[in-house]
């Protein structure tokens, strides 16, 4: 072993334990080993920084501003709503929500699709009467397998295409993997829809904010435009649009306000109608009845886009500047450009205007305005954002724009028109062009750590191949898989891959295993395709701790999971995806 091939060895192994140490950020880790290698000298100057030009950075960034563009368009979650109210029993709830989530990971980032559908499986655990325990670890573990099934389901499967490139001056192409993610996804589910009987049934969420804050039903108003839906129905009709899940408080007509409303109330054009209830009923109201929310016809004075736009949830705080004051009084959308939407106060039936009901501490509101200013607004007037919250009512989305894009992007990159990282790159700038989504929001959606991480980790990781350290490793691999059959020595590198995911950064990963991947196929005289693809999917597949890809630390506190959960359901699945895959990976691509 060479001076330089064990100064590559050292920095990497040192790199990988401060990455299972956890105490500095992953991407400080990186450039901290850039330097290192930069000062070794295992990369040269005019290497150090082309990491960040190569396409896995471009393609990866891309990939997360189109996911957060399609996970904006409400197309998603209007589906979602029609579905929660027609699911009853536990194991349908569970297959429609693993299965969904399975297949959206397959287009947008894992991490995005599980976000969009927790508020669903959590409605459905509340209406069941069953613990969200059951719903959340099966959908997180689903997400991880759906993003196996495309190009840019995950970010593994774009650093090992990009790495087969490089190898064989072949990449793999968009739909490449889904032979293989498609039946790992459809034998996980079907796992999934038994197991979950293993998961403990009691737990229950660590609270959050918007639970510590009591949040009984809002209390807002709506007119009736010229043309509306609700025009010409009574009272009872429009709670019938809404599910049952909203009552009229109020009418006023004419300038006359009547307290008492009965069902039968014929609704006409140009009445203003004070409602209460949960949001997503208040919005079914608002949207089936063609209703303008109060406050929300200053949003059109704007002139922003509706990605613009946002809506969020705020509770007013014992110093707050609106305190005993009205959103009227203070004339809140001409000096502050934020309107007031509605207002919950535990036990308070609207008996005011909107404009004129004065605000306690402790009332949450739903206020709408630039996203931009959001944020400063609430500071200034002493509001406290419940921000794990993620409400759209006055601004529901329903564009098909984001969806069209995506799937052209696909389109091309699968029938070989355009490379991926040119397909994807469009793709980005159209959302934003369109206005699917904001320059802003386009910039929050990119994870820039992750980015920093693999600009600085690419050239850390051609150092060992550089170096002829991976030959090494390889040649070791091999001593090890001699008299092994050909599934055995793939499932080696499966398995490898698999046990160093769960501590490191599942593109650290895949950035260190590919290579070493080649060389090892190549010493066996074997293809590399199968072996990168064991990679990928033992990367991809993290089921053993709830710190190893997002997915699973974003279920923890909702579903009240302790760490020792994880493994109850992972590991028999684990073992599922190692005896399923390799037989698949070798029937996809022989050796």
């Amino acid at each position: 072993m060479t001076v330089q091939q064990m100064l590559a060895f050292a920095i990497v192994g040192v790199m990988m334990a401060l990455f299972i140490w956890g105490r500095i950020r992953y991407d400080v880790v990186a450039m901290l080993a850039l330097l290192a290698s930069l000062l070794a000298g295992t990369v040269s100057p005019d290497e150090a920084f082309t990491g960040f030009g190569n396409d896995i950075v471009i393609i990866v960034g891309s990939a997360l501003v189109v996911s957060a563009a399609v996970s904006r368009s409400g197309i998603i979650d209007a589906a979602l709503r029609w579905l929660v109210r027609r699911l009853t029993t536990m194991g349908v709830q569970l297959l429609v929500l693993v299965g969904t989530v399975t297949l959206l990971s397959s287009l947008v980032k894992n991490i995005g699709a599980l976000a969009m559908m927790m508020p669903a499986a959590l409605k459905m655990a509340k209406k069941s009467g069953q613990s969200p325990s059951l719903y959340l670890m099966p959908m997180s573990f689903g997400s991880l397998l759906g993003g196996l099934i495309t190009l840019v389901g995950t970010s593994p499967n774009i650093i090992v295409s990009e790495v087969r490139q490089d190898m064989t001056g072949q990449p793999f192409r968009m739909f490449d993997f889904a032979p293989v993610g498609l039946g790992l996804s459809a034998v996980g589910v079907a796992f999934l829809m038994v197991a979950w009987r293993l998961l403990p049934s009691d737990r229950r969420a660590t609270a959050s904010l918007g639970e510590a804050v009591k949040i009984s039903d809002y209390n807002t108003e709506a007119t009736v435009p010229d043309g509306s839906a609700a025009a010409g129905r009574t009272i009872g009709a429009l709670i019938g649009m809404a599910d049952g899940e909203i009552t009229v408080t109020g009418l006023i007509r004419g300038g006359e306000r009547r307290k008492v409303v009965l069902f039968d109330t014929v609704i006409q054009e140009g009445d203003i109608l004070l409602l209460r209830g949960e949001p997503d009923g208040l919005e079914r109201a608002v949207a089936k009845g063609g209703l303008e929310l109060a406050g929300h016809d200053a949003a059109s004075k704007l002139d922003l886009p509706a990605s613009r736009i946002g809506v969020i949830e705020a509770v007013t705080t014992v110093t707050s500047a609106l305190i005993g004051k009205s959103a009227g009084s203070i004339r809140l959308f001409d000096e502050q450009g934020i309107s007031l939407l509605a207002v919950s106060r535990s036990g308070h039936r609207m008996t005011e205007r909107l404009s004129r009901t004065r605000l306690q501490a402790g009332d949450v509101l739903l206020l709408q305005g630039p996203v931009e200013l959001l944020p400063e607004r609430m500071r200034s007037l002493g509001l406290l954002p419940l921000a794990e919250r993620n409400l759209r009512i006055g601004s529901v989305r329903k564009e098909l724009m984001p969806i069209l894009i995506l799937a052209a992007a696909m389109g091309l990159t699968a029938a070989g028109i355009l490379p991926v990282a040119i397909a994807f790159f469009g793709a980005a700038v159209l959302m934003i062009v369109t206005g699917a989504i904001s320059p802003e929001l386009a910039y929050e959606a990119v994870e820039w750590p992750l980015l920093v991480m693999l600009g600085a980790l690419i050239p850390v990781s051609e150092a060992l191949q550089t170096t002829g350290g991976t030959d090494l490793i390889g040649a070791w691999l091999s001593g090890v898989a001699t008299g092994l059959p050909v599934w055995g020595a793939l499932a080696l590198i499966m398995v490898a891959a698999m046990a160093v995911t769960p501590f490191l950064n599942n593109a650290a990963t895949v950035l260190v295993m590919a290579p070493i991947a080649v060389t090892f196929a190549g010493t066996l005289g074997y293809a590399p395709e199968a072996f990168l693809m064991a990679v990928a999917v033992g990367a991809g597949c993290d089921f053993l701790t709830p710190i190893g890809h997002q997915c699973n630390t974003l279920v923890m506190g909702p579903g009240g999971y302790r760490f020792s959960d994880y493994p109850r359901l992972g590991l028999p699945l684990s073992v599922l995806v190692v005896l399923t895959g390799v037989p698949l990976i070798l029937m996809v691509w022989p050796v």
